[in-house]
């Protein structure tokens, strides 16, 4: 089984699963879970990743070009 896993906070997703059933599965090769940061593919200087609602109101939105 293969996941992946698109986040901001990749060091959160690293911690649980070094220590959890879910490492035994990838020990034994049963699942391959790769964690991706979404601010790799942000593509301005500040690795931005967000951007306000185009429709107006609160909130933010992710950006196109990075997902």
């Amino acid at each position: 089984m293969k996941i992946d896993i698109l986040t901001l906070f990749p060091k959160l997703f690293e911690s649980v699963f070094s220590e959890s059933l879910i490492a035994r599965a990838q020990t034994k090769k049963i699942a391959a879970i790769t964690i991706h940061n979404l601010r790799d593919w942000s593509i301005d200087k500040y690795k931005t990743v967000d951007d306000k609602p185009f429709g107006g109101g609160p909130g933010m939105v992710l950006k196109v070009d990075v997902v």
